[in-house]
């Protein structure tokens, strides 16, 4: 199946107003930052390829494994941090030494949607901060270059 990056772009966006529920995943009743990439999957490839095991809402807890990523690894093809496009799913990391624990969509090289505690699903700027915690990119499968 072959997919565009306005695709994924517009339904990441079709997510914006979502409320944030921890480990949730339907668009319109709620959704975390994970939940978010898992909507546009089923909405734009099918079934999910895998079920998530429960993980906790700390984004910054200390340790070594990067379950995240390493699922990313499994399911979409891995991009160089610095050549993210629309419609790839970027990770972050709080700090150096914390796995990487919130994902978002790039909507353009300056801007990406994301849901995080305490706020609907958003799209907002990609600031400095932001980009300094930048650790993975990925894109989904189906998406040329």
């Amino acid at each position: 199946m072959t997919l565009t990056r306005d695709q994924i772009v517009t339904e990441a966006r079709s997510w914006i107003g979502t409320p944030y529920r921890h480990q949730a995943s339907l668009k319109g009743v709620g959704c975390d930052c994970l939940g978010l990439v898992r909507g546009v999957w089923r909405a734009l490839l099918g079934p999910e390829p895998e079920q998530v095991p429960p993980y906790t809402r700390d984004w910054a807890e200390a340790s070594d494994d990067e379950a995240l990523a390493n699922a990313g690894l499994r399911h979409f093809m891995p991009v160089a941090p610095d050549a993210f496009a629309p419609g790839d799913v970027l990770l972050f990391r709080w700090r150096d030494g914390y796995p990487a624990k919130h994902a978002a969509i790039a909507t353009s090289h300056a801007s990406m949607i994301h849901a995080h505690d305490g706020a609907a699903v958003a799209e907002i700027a990609m600031t400095p901060w932001w980009r300094r915690r930048l650790a993975f990119v990925f894109r989904f499968p189906g998406v040329a270059g």
